[in-house]
């Protein structure tokens, strides 16, 4: 992913996909995918604390199984969890059948109530097909801060934040290694502002 905001034919291919919540209430939700990881989930959640705001975090079902405590540290801090597919399965490489059975294998340890954000922003229609009949909601965002980028530095993030927020926006960072280092500088940035901004910080029900 190399852009901020998705194009038309994303949206346009998964129809039924939640893209940006109610554009009439001056909220966001912040979102964090890829964890959980001992090196990024601490400091993530030591910030959202500070600041009094919750957060999605869309797991990878291996990662919270090798590290349970961390699964369980998100939870008893109010944050909601998502289901990523057990091992950051790509799309284009796997049948609708496998990429269902690794996304089922992850909620069996997630728990998530079926909410579910494909890794790399990607289904194939066959994969999405199979998803919506399995009855997981799907949600993907209205803003990529793209803060795992090497070719980006704190300050960009953050002004991705100032640029494409809007209310109702679904904003995604990432809990992990490529990205931490950017986060320590642009989240508790982001936080501030958006809350400066008069958003609140909802999570999915």
């Amino acid at each position: 992913m190399s852009i901020e905001q998705p194009p038309a034919i994303m949206r346009w291919l998964y129809p039924q996909a939640i893209w940006r919540m109610d554009p009439r209430q001056r909220s966001v939700y912040l979102t964090f995918d890829d964890g959980p990881l001992p090196e990024t989930t601490p400091y993530i959640l030591d910030t959202l604390a500070l600041y009094g705001v919750h957060a999605t975090f869309f797991m990878v079902g291996e990662n919270a199984a090798r590290y349970p405590q961390l699964l369980a540290a998100v939870r008893q801090q109010g944050h909601r969890t998502g289901n990523h597919t057990y091992n950051h399965i790509s799309g284009c490489r796997h049948y609708a059948s496998d990429y269902l059975a690794n996304t089922d294998k992850a909620e069996t340890i997630l728990r998530t109530r079926r909410l579910f954000r494909p890794p790399h922003g990607w289904m194939t229609p066959p994969q999405y097909h199979a998803l919506l009949r399995a009855t997981y909601t799907i949600v993907m965002w209205d803003l990529v801060t793209r803060d795992y980028s090497n070719d980006l530095t704190p300050a960009d993030i953050f002004g991705n934040v100032r640029r494409y927020t809007r209310p109702g926006s679904i904003v995604t960072f990432h809990d992990s290694l490529r990205s931490i280092d950017k986060l320590h500088t642009a989240l508790p940035q982001a936080i501030r502002w958006l809350l400066d901004q008069g958003y609140s910080f909802k999570t999915f029900d």
